[in-house]
């Protein structure tokens, strides 16, 4: 059995590697920006270089160093300078024209206020001659803190891991984030207005909405005081949060404090988001590299949510009846589907999203032969820990009994990292340069 099981876990890191590969923050700047003596382009954007006397560049997220040396090398001297902050031990090279900063993700930290401060500093040169491109890529929102009012660096750490323990999505999270902030949900936009801004964005939401992506700090937000509120009751979190958090979101609801810029407001006239990655770019990029390894190929969606174990015992299922009844595709297969889960944190174990998905999906699978399941974020961490994600087999489960792990505790205590890193399961990337959520895959020969 461990023969089979060989033979499907190279093929299925070979799946995974060209799925990455597709979506290189770097590679996707190359494709989407390009300069002449003349023009600007971003995807189908054309902007007259004469308009303008400076070019700054603003790069947030896991992605952002990458991005910002593709920018450099593009624009080359034209780039006046800018600001890259990303999460710590992500920066993966020195910038000539851009000065590098890193804080912490995904619970923001003093090294991201610092950030936030030197991005509003820049932000204070802009006038209406000039262009600010702003790379975002997943993460930003933690790293980009800037807490609003009087609410302290310590209240805004306070709510983000509360909500994000009660399993709020990345939606649910942003509405109260941006509400919370003095750059995101359009602010910074409305910043740097007069200047001309244009969002270069690597999506790691479901939908690829702008608003979501990085908390839209250069998107008008649909979102609302009230709606945030809605959110923190929804988990019953009102009293669970810091008092200073809730009194500035109720003081918003009652229109004491500004609302977030809409789409109608003025500023976003010289506002241009391009979306230039994301989750199903990269699922189309798997899916030819499994045909060209022989596999039968089906995209299931690239817009699953929701808890990680739950749409693990789906997808098991799905793995299931294809073994058994070659539905909905026959062997040799390799079915795909990408997105952003969540856990609902009950226990006190080490793990992330994907490694949780990898567990539950292998208690799913372990009757079956020659059937192989890898869960693993795009970006290269999976939770609080240094792995991608985690691959199950069919004989998992009973390796794990073998060396004497109980899997049913270990879920139950959200504790799949060690588990997976006794049985040498783990996925370990390091950082990929690149985020556009998860990606799962399951294999039946």
């Amino acid at each position: 059995m461990r023969s089979t099981s060989s033979r499907l876990r190279p093929q299925a890191m070979a799946i995974f590697e060209a799925a990455l590969q597709a979506v290189g923050a770097a590679n996707a700047v190359r494709k989407h920006l390009t300069i002449n003596s003349s023009h600007l382009r971003v995807g189908k954007l054309r902007l007259a270089m004469r308009d303008f006397d400076r070019v700054f560049l603003i790069a947030l997220g896991k992605a952002a160093v990458e991005m910002a040396s593709a920018v450099e090398k593009i624009m080359g001297a034209k780039l006046t300078a800018g600001i890259a902050v990303t999460k710590h031990g992500h920066a993966s090279s020195r910038l000539r024209r851009v000065q590098v900063m890193e804080a912490g993700h995904p619970i923001p930290d003093a090294a991201g206020l610092a950030a936030s401060e030197a991005v509003r500093e820049l932000l204070k040169q802009l006038n209406a001659r000039d262009l600010l491109l702003v790379a975002i890529s997943g993460g930003a929102s933690a790293l980009l803190p800037a807490p609003a009012g009087s609410i302290t660096l310590e209240e805004k750490q306070n709510t983000t891991e509360i909500l994000l323990r009660a399993g709020a999505t990345i939606s649910q999270l942003n509405a109260v984030r941006k509400h919370i902030s003095a750059l995101k949900g359009g602010r910074l936009a409305a910043l740097a207005y007069p200047a001309t801004v244009v969002g270069l964005l690597l999506s790691d939401v479901i939908g690829d909405a702008p608003d979501v992506i990085g908390s839209g700090p250069t998107a008008p937000d649909d979102s609302t005081f009230a709606d945030a509120l809605a959110v923190l009751e929804k988990f019953e979190l009102m009293n669970r949060v810091p008092e200073a958090v809730r009194e500035h979101l109720k003081r918003g609801a009652r229109g004491e404090i500004s609302e977030t810029p809409k789409r109608r407001d003025p500023l976003f006239d010289n506002v241009h988001n391009v979306v230039i990655g994301s989750n199903r770019l990269a699922l189309e990029a798997a899916a030819r590299k499994a045909r060209s390894l022989g596999f039968r190929t089906l995209i299931l969606s690239s817009t699953i949510e929701g808890e990680a174990r739950e749409i693990a015992a789906v997808h098991a299922a799905i793995l299931r009846e294809v073994v058994a009844s070659s539905r909905p595709i026959r062997p040799p297969a390799c079915i795909l589907s990408g997105g952003e889960s969540t856990v609902t944190v009950k226990g006190n174990g080490k793990g992330g999203r994907n490694q949780e998905f990898a567990l539950a999906a292998a208690l799913g699978i372990s009757t079956l032969a020659n059937v192989l399941v890898l869960s693993a974020g795009t970006d290269g961490s999976d939770g609080p820990t240094d792995a991608a994600g985690a691959i199950a087999t069919g004989e998992t489960i009973a390796r794990a009994r073998q060396a004497g792990l109980d899997p049913v505790e270990h879920l139950r205590n959200n504790d799949s990292y060690p588990f997976f890193d006794t049985l040498g399961d783990l996925i370990r990337t390091g950082p990929t340069g690149t985020n556009v959520m998860d990606i799962q895959l399951l294999l039946a020969r």
